[in-house]
């Protein structure tokens, strides 16, 4: 493997290289692994991506949707060093969100999601919404880890603790209009505006169910192979607002 390729800290393989415009000068290359939709930043990448890269990277994930992704594994190697990385926590406005980050200081691998949270994209479900959801739901993938939450029974992540989240778009406007974006302006006027949790439940369920024919086999493939299928709140809330944005 090239040196300048590196290994996903979770399943290994290679990552791919994305480039981005940075925020002071020149570009950045992320490492992206769609396997395990998970980013890794080298020492302070993250906060260095300027404002219209945080798009770029939305059109990415909608490219990529359909990819089947897997959960962070319980054993992540640096890929510069191979040490064991370091679960943790950091808080931003929209909540609290999964890092892991090299004990000796190479960098850091979180999530799409997680990224997503940090970014001020993603705000954290209600428990009325919640309750909502799990009335037509069986699971959902953690926006934070990937892992699978049975949310009739959890209303946090029972492996990450990580409360559940959405990528909705009121969070989006707000954070568009934080960056100061042109992009801010793509939404409908009044789209930002709260519904009832059983209006938010029944809007992505009907975004699941408008899906390609070819993913809903994918599913149904799943189902045959034992156990709840998955829906992804986080694809579901980037396939919503990347309609937006191409509008």
């Amino acid at each position: 493997m090239p040196a300048s390729l590196l290994a996903c800290p979770s399943c290994r393989q290679t990552m791919e290289q994305h480039r981005f415009a940075s925020g002071h000068s020149g570009d950045l290359v992320l490492d992206v692994c769609f396997a395990c939709q998970g980013l890794w930043f080298d020492p302070q990448e993250n906060t260095r991506l300027a404002p219209a890269s945080v798009l770029a990277l939305f059109k990415l994930l909608h490219e990529r949707r359909g990819e089947t992704s897997r959960p962070v594994a319980e054993r992540l190697g640096c890929p510069r060093c191979r040490q064991a990385l370091v679960r943790g926590y950091d808080m931003a406005q929209s909540g609290r969100y999964v890092t892991y980050r090299c004990p000796q200081r190479h960098g850091r691998f979180g999530t799409f999601g997680a990224f997503m949270v940090e970014k001020g994209f993603v705000r954290h479900l209600t428990s009325l919404e919640i309750e909502a959801l799990a009335q037509r739901l069986g699971t959902i993938a953690c926006t934070a880890c990937g892992g699978t939450v049975d949310i009739r029974r959890d209303h946090a992540c029972p492996w990450c603790r990580s409360a559940l989240s959405l990528l909705d778009p009121q969070a989006v406007q707000q954070a568009l209009s934080r960056y100061g974006q042109a992009a801010s302006n793509a939404a409908p006027a009044g789209a930002g505006q709260a519904g009832s949790p059983e209006q938010l439940a029944d809007a992505l369920i009907a975004l699941e169910r408008n899906r390609s024919r070819e993913e809903r086999e994918r599913q149904r493939q799943r189902l045959e192979g034992g156990g709840n299928d998955q829906f992804d709140l986080l694809s579901a809330g980037i396939e919503l607002v990347w309609s937006w944005f191409r509008r």
